[in-house]
Protein backbone atom coordinates (compact mmCIF):
# COMPACT_ATOMS: atom_id res chain seq x y z
CA UNK A 1 0.00 0.00 0.00
CA UNK A 2 1.23 3.74 -0.81
CA UNK A 3 1.43 5.50 2.51
CA UNK A 4 0.83 9.10 -0.24
CA UNK A 5 -2.27 7.90 -1.50
CA UNK A 6 -3.79 6.95 2.12
CA UNK A 7 -2.41 9.98 3.56
CA UNK A 8 -4.31 11.83 0.55
CA UNK A 9 -7.50 10.16 1.35
CA UNK A 10 -7.59 11.09 4.68
CA UNK A 11 -6.46 14.51 4.25
CA UNK A 12 -9.34 14.69 1.25
CA UNK A 13 -11.89 13.57 3.71
CA UNK A 14 -10.75 16.20 6.12
CA UNK A 15 -10.57 18.87 3.82
CA UNK A 16 -14.04 17.74 2.72
CA UNK A 17 -15.83 18.59 5.72
CA UNK A 18 -13.79 21.47 6.05
CA UNK A 19 -10.98 20.57 9.02
CA UNK A 20 -9.40 23.53 10.56
CA UNK A 21 -5.58 23.13 11.17
CA UNK A 22 -4.71 19.99 9.64
CA UNK A 23 -1.13 18.52 10.45
CA UNK A 24 0.98 15.50 8.76
CA UNK A 25 3.73 13.66 10.60
CA UNK A 26 5.99 10.91 9.44
CA UNK A 27 6.36 8.65 12.57
CA UNK A 28 8.23 6.08 10.93
CA UNK A 29 10.85 6.45 12.99
CA UNK A 30 9.38 6.69 16.16
CA UNK A 31 6.72 3.85 16.05
CA UNK A 32 6.43 0.66 14.12
CA UNK A 33 2.78 0.34 15.13
CA UNK A 34 1.86 3.11 11.77
CA UNK A 35 4.08 5.56 9.35
CA UNK A 36 1.99 8.74 9.45
CA UNK A 37 -0.15 10.92 11.83
CA UNK A 38 -3.15 12.86 10.80
CA UNK A 39 -3.93 15.78 13.72
CA UNK A 40 -7.31 17.89 12.58
CA UNK A 41 -9.62 19.94 14.70
CA UNK A 42 -13.40 19.94 14.47
CA UNK A 43 -15.90 22.82 15.86
CA UNK A 44 -17.89 20.74 17.49
CA UNK A 45 -19.08 17.20 18.29
CA UNK A 46 -21.09 16.99 15.15
CA UNK A 47 -18.73 18.52 13.12
CA UNK A 48 -15.89 15.87 14.38
CA UNK A 49 -18.13 12.91 14.11
CA UNK A 50 -19.03 14.33 10.21
CA UNK A 51 -14.61 14.21 10.16
CA UNK A 52 -14.78 10.78 11.10
CA UNK A 53 -17.41 9.63 8.71
CA UNK A 54 -15.84 11.75 5.92
CA UNK A 55 -12.72 10.40 6.16
CA UNK A 56 -13.94 6.89 6.78
CA UNK A 57 -15.92 7.01 3.00
CA UNK A 58 -13.00 8.82 1.40
CA UNK A 59 -10.79 5.58 2.42
CA UNK A 60 -13.03 3.29 1.70
CA UNK A 61 -13.96 4.55 -1.88
CA UNK A 62 -10.54 4.24 -2.47
CA UNK A 63 -10.07 0.79 -1.84
CA UNK A 64 -8.26 1.14 1.18
CA UNK A 65 -9.47 0.00 4.17
CA UNK A 66 -10.78 1.48 7.81
CA UNK A 67 -9.47 -0.90 10.95
CA UNK A 68 -10.80 1.20 13.91
CA UNK A 69 -12.30 4.07 14.94
CA UNK A 70 -12.61 4.83 18.33
CA UNK A 71 -14.57 7.92 20.22
CA UNK A 72 -17.51 8.90 18.36
CA UNK A 73 -19.65 8.41 21.74
CA UNK A 74 -18.89 11.93 22.85
CA UNK A 75 -16.91 13.14 19.48
CA UNK A 76 -14.62 15.32 21.25
CA UNK A 77 -11.37 13.31 20.10
CA UNK A 78 -11.79 11.15 17.96
CA UNK A 79 -9.43 8.52 16.28
CA UNK A 80 -9.74 6.85 12.32
CA UNK A 81 -7.06 4.04 12.65
CA UNK A 82 -5.96 3.22 8.67
CA UNK A 83 -3.49 0.59 9.73
CA UNK A 84 -0.39 2.61 8.06
CA UNK A 85 -1.94 6.03 9.30
CA UNK A 86 -3.98 6.98 12.23
CA UNK A 87 -6.21 10.06 11.85
CA UNK A 88 -6.60 12.13 15.50
CA UNK A 89 -10.04 14.57 15.31
CA UNK A 90 -10.32 16.88 17.79
CA UNK A 91 -11.77 19.58 19.36
CA UNK A 92 -9.98 22.76 19.77
CA UNK A 93 -9.80 22.84 23.74
CA UNK A 94 -9.14 18.98 23.82
CA UNK A 95 -6.30 19.37 21.23
CA UNK A 96 -4.81 22.27 22.88
CA UNK A 97 -4.75 20.34 26.02
CA UNK A 98 -3.12 17.05 25.09
CA UNK A 99 -0.50 18.76 22.36
CA UNK A 100 -0.15 16.12 19.99
CA UNK A 101 2.23 17.59 17.56
CA UNK A 102 4.74 18.15 20.49
CA UNK A 103 4.37 14.14 21.23
CA UNK A 104 4.42 13.19 17.12
CA UNK A 105 5.26 16.13 15.55
CA UNK A 106 9.41 15.74 15.03
CA UNK A 107 8.98 15.39 11.25
CA UNK A 108 5.84 16.97 9.44
CA UNK A 109 5.36 15.92 6.18
CA UNK A 110 4.77 19.43 3.37
CA UNK A 111 1.12 18.19 1.93
CA UNK A 112 -0.33 20.82 -0.77
CA UNK A 113 -4.11 21.10 0.37
CA UNK A 114 -6.27 20.74 -2.07
CA UNK A 115 -9.09 23.73 -1.04
CA UNK A 116 -7.77 25.52 -4.24
CA UNK A 117 -7.96 22.86 -6.95
CA UNK A 118 -11.75 22.22 -5.72
CA UNK A 119 -12.28 25.94 -6.33
CA UNK A 120 -12.11 27.02 -2.66
CA UNK A 121 -9.51 29.32 -1.87
CA UNK A 122 -7.62 29.09 1.42
CA UNK A 123 -7.63 32.06 3.58
CA UNK A 124 -3.89 31.68 3.77
CA UNK A 125 -3.26 31.69 -0.44
CA UNK A 126 -4.06 34.98 -2.52
CA UNK A 127 -7.47 35.27 -4.21
CA UNK A 128 -6.82 35.63 -8.31
CA UNK A 129 -7.59 39.28 -9.39
CA UNK A 130 -9.66 39.73 -12.30
CA UNK A 131 -7.93 42.22 -15.23
CA UNK A 132 -9.29 45.98 -14.63
CA UNK A 133 -10.01 47.74 -18.66
CA UNK A 134 -9.16 50.97 -18.47
CA UNK A 135 -11.70 53.04 -18.33
CA UNK A 136 -11.01 56.91 -20.00
CA UNK A 137 -12.63 59.41 -17.78
CA UNK A 138 -14.32 62.98 -19.55
CA UNK A 139 -11.64 65.69 -18.94
CA UNK A 140 -13.83 67.99 -16.05
CA UNK A 141 -12.69 71.09 -14.59
CA UNK A 142 -11.81 71.47 -10.93
CA UNK A 143 -14.04 72.27 -8.40
CA UNK A 144 -14.64 75.25 -6.08
CA UNK A 145 -12.66 75.06 -2.59
CA UNK A 146 -15.75 73.64 -0.47
CA UNK A 147 -17.38 77.22 1.26
CA UNK A 148 -18.39 77.18 4.88
CA UNK A 149 -22.08 77.60 5.14
CA UNK A 150 -23.91 79.11 8.29
CA UNK A 151 -25.80 76.87 10.54
CA UNK A 152 -29.61 76.73 9.46
CA UNK A 153 -28.68 77.72 5.75
CA UNK A 154 -31.20 75.45 3.71
CA UNK A 155 -29.40 72.63 1.45
CA UNK A 156 -29.58 72.75 -2.42
CA UNK A 157 -28.02 71.16 -5.17
CA UNK A 158 -25.87 72.97 -7.54
CA UNK A 159 -25.54 71.87 -11.30
CA UNK A 160 -23.43 73.24 -13.74
CA UNK A 161 -22.69 71.85 -17.41
CA UNK A 162 -23.37 68.32 -16.15
CA UNK A 163 -21.45 68.34 -12.80
CA UNK A 164 -23.67 68.19 -9.98
CA UNK A 165 -22.89 69.01 -6.38
CA UNK A 166 -24.84 69.43 -2.74
CA UNK A 167 -24.27 72.05 -0.36
CA UNK A 168 -25.25 71.39 2.78
CA UNK A 169 -25.52 73.10 6.22
CA UNK A 170 -23.07 72.40 9.06
CA UNK A 171 -23.54 70.32 11.66
CA UNK A 172 -24.63 71.63 14.89
CA UNK A 173 -23.02 70.70 18.07
CA UNK A 174 -24.88 67.52 19.54
CA UNK A 175 -26.88 68.71 23.20
CA UNK A 176 -25.42 67.51 26.58
CA UNK A 177 -27.29 65.23 28.46
CA UNK A 178 -28.92 66.87 31.55
CA UNK A 179 -27.45 66.09 34.75
CA UNK A 180 -30.58 66.33 36.87
CA UNK A 181 -31.76 63.42 38.00
CA UNK A 182 -35.04 61.85 36.09
CA UNK A 183 -38.82 61.12 37.64
CA UNK A 184 -39.88 57.88 37.22
CA UNK A 185 -43.35 57.08 35.66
Amino acid sequence: MDIRKLQRAIVDGLEDTKAQNIRVFNTEHLSPLFERVIVASGTSNRQTKALAASVRDSVKSRGMQVLRTEGEDNGEWIIVDCGAAVAHIMQPGIRDYYQLEEIWGDKPVKMKLDGAAKGLVKATEARPVAKKTAVKAAPCKAAPAKKRVAAGAPVKTVAKKGVSRTVGVKKAPAKKASSAPRRGR
